[in-house]
């Protein structure tokens, strides 16, 4: 079982790897700063894989040309307000490389998937964090769902150019003889897993490496655009979780990453007429405890026009090990982490569609994990009704960031996000 504050994470981070922010006390803090004033260069809000490869990317970049800010060795400081970094979306996912099938041509999420794909399998391989190239069948059950593969496959192959085939009947039945696929089976072989959680601490090495500064338990609880518009920089109010202790310490620039908690720091700065609300869909898994059926290969549904995720599909973990997941729960709360055990009958009835020797007695709640929308549109096949990232610079403010309904395929696209941004803030 995985859990959700995970083993691995809590226990390889050594402790003189974060830091307790010694930023000026709440009541010394001038509210005029000018930019060579700063503590920080760059203030990255999130310790998720996205905000992880940003403050990495950011910090690579100060260290290869400081800009040497007034009282800190670092230029780039790392906000996370849970006592681990990746606890929240980045640890409670399927752990897939996604190919970039599903989205608009023009979309953010494609160009990014795919830019981010071939980033990622190459930071694996040159650092030897496991993954595996498993790939990815998507299986049509009936004429309509066949149709839509078919779209899917033209799509693919005439606009996004990312490579697809079709498997016929004798190859499939040999190659995984368990999974059913009435009308066709379309495959994505650049699709793989990672283990994220190692993907993780590569990147928080590099970010150190290179003179970041990672301050956990590190809750922001305001924002100001010195100036009016950020202009004069960046002051933040944060508070230690740990303590109660409530700082300020000031940037040149901020890159609001929050995921779970982004459109709370969004609204922190915006007047009350642009702010944004946030919905969470939840998304519960069940991990397969029995070796038959046995599948080594992840297996998705066709698309569905109209449902609000890519269907409860079969993923692997590096040690083989099934699991069925996610589905799609809209809930209240990002603290809604138990698994909705009265979910498993729907889930059961939908793996039997392409699995119908599985073992229902086998199948046990496993984990649950919340991704951050700014509708409940659900991504379907040509990149109809899904929400894109937004990732951008805010009107009207200088040096800010803005990253919002950063969900799948956020993983995949880490290293492209942060090039992204990097850019943004240097151009």
């Amino acid at each position: 079982m995985r859990p959700g504050l995970s083993p691995r994470l809590s226990l390889s981070l050594r402790p003189q790897h974060a830091t307790t922010l010694t930023a000026r006390p709440f009541s010394q803090t001038t509210p005029h700063l000018s930019k060579p004033a700063a503590d920080f260069t760059h203030a990255v809000i999130g310790g998720g894989v996205v905000g992880l490869a940003i403050a990495q990317s950011l910090a690579q970049r100060a260290s290869s040309s400081p800009s040497s800010p007034s009282n800190n060795n670092s230029t780039t400081l790392l906000l996370e307000r849970h006592a681990a970094i990746g606890t929240e979306t980045s640890s409670r996912n399927s752990e897939v490389i996604h190919a970039g099938l599903y989205y608009g041509a023009n979309s953010l999420k494609t160009a990014l998937c795919l830019q981010g794909k071939a980033l990622l399998y190459n930071l694996c391989s040159t650092h030897h964090i496991p993954h595996r190239r498993t790939g990815k069948w998507i299986v049509a059950q009936t004429d309509g769902q066949r149709a839509a593969l078919q779209r899917l496959h033209d799509f693919c192959t005439t606009e996004l150019h990312v490579p697809v085939r079709w498997v016929g009947r004798e190859e499939a039945a040999r190659r995984e003889p368990a999974v059913r696929a009435e009308r066709g089976v379309l495959e994505s072989p650049t699709t793989g897993i990672v283990d994220s959680h190692a993907l993780m601490l590569c990147l928080l090495g590099q970010f150190e490496d290179s003179g970041g500064t990672l301050a956990l338990g590190s809750a922001v609880e305001g924002v100001v655009p010195l100036g009016g518009d950020g202009s004069g920089g960046w002051e933040l109010t944060v508070r230690d979780v740990a303590s109660g202790e409530v700082s300020r310490v000031t940037a040149e620039t901020i890159v609001n990453s929050a995921g779970l908690g982004a459109v709370a720091v969004n609204n922190m700065i915006v007047p009350p007429e642009k702010r944004r609300e946030m919905f969470y869909a939840k998304g519960n898994y069940f991990s397969y405890g029995a070796s038959s059926p046995s599948v080594s290969t992840l297996v998705y549904p066709a698309p569905e026009p109209g449902h609000a995720g890519l269907g409860t599909h079969l993923t692997l973990d590096l040690g083989g090990r099934i699991k069925f997941g996610p589905d799609v729960e809209w809930v209240d709360s990002p603290d809604d982490l138990a698994v909705n055990e009265s979910r498993l009958a729907q889930t059961v009835a939908e793996v039997k569609k392409y699995l119908p020797g599985l073992d229902e007695t086998q199948l046990q709640p496993d984990y649950a994990g919340i991704r951050p929308k700014l509708g409940k549109q659900g991504a379907v096949a040509q990149g109809k009704g899904f929400v894109d990232f937004v990732i951008q610079k805010e009107e009207g403010y200088q040096g800010w960031i803005n990253l919002l309904n950063i969900e799948s395929p956020g993983l995949t696209s880490c290293l492209a996000i942060a090039e992204r941004v990097r850019k943004l803030l240097y151009t």
